[in-house]
């Protein structure tokens, strides 16, 4: 499984760190050049290689973590996105509902990226937090998958694991999926939640 973050701001440098706390490889990739990240990715860990955003997008599963407004540029670069796996870490705060078609987010994100199954994930936490180790006095940080296709979340919740985080499944975007949403300029009552799980 190979694995790109795309967007590499505070979320995006936060995920890499993710990454490279448990050495799993991952390209990153932004509108700006390769070379311009690469300091920065090295700076994180020998596992986050910097790469175009062409090549980036040949990975299994992407993480979107750019600004909301840009992922319909980042959904034009494939001509198809059948057989990826596209986690949604993106917060819509504050584009008015009428403007995503009164659908959540998440849902809103999927018409764009047509054959994806698209998970969303990682989006409730801040980037400070998110980029702490999220394993704590024998606890894992909590983070909340939802999809609307359902063999969707098993992949991104072994991957969450992986990254050390407790994953906790919310179902389709439009039930539990809504406690992590942003609508308009209501949050979530999940978002900026930090909660741990113990060990069982």
């Amino acid at each position: 499984m190979s694995y790109a973050i795309v967007g590499f701001g505070k979320i995006g440098q936060a995920l890499a760190q993710a990454f490279a706390r448990k050495n799993i490889n991952v390209a990153v990739a932004s509108r700006r050049p390769p070379e311009a990240l690469a300091p920065q990715a090295r700076a994180i860990g020998p596992t986050v290689v910097a790469k175009s955003l062409r090549d980036a997008l040949e990975a299994d599963t992407i993480i979107l973590a750019v600004p909301f407004g840009e992922h319909r540029e980042i959904a034009k670069a494939l001509p198809s996105w059948k057989g990826k796996t596209v986690i949604d870490a993106m917060n819509s705060f504050p584009v008015p509902p009428e403007e995503l078609d009164g659908l959540p987010s998440s849902a809103f994100v999927a018409k764009s990226f047509t054959g994806a199954k698209l998970v969303k994930g990682f989006n409730h936490l801040v980037a400070a937090t998110l980029a702490t180790d999220p394993i704590v006095e024998g606890g894992h940080r909590v983070v909340f998958l939802s999809s609307d296709d359902e063999d969707a979340i098993a992949p991104v919740a072994d991957l969450a694991k992986q990254l050390g985080f407790a994953p906790v499944k919310l179902g389709k975007f439009n039930e539990g999926g809504a406690l992590v949403h942003a609508r308009g300029k209501t949050w979530g009552l999940l978002i900026f939640q930090d909660l741990f799980k113990k060990q069982q």
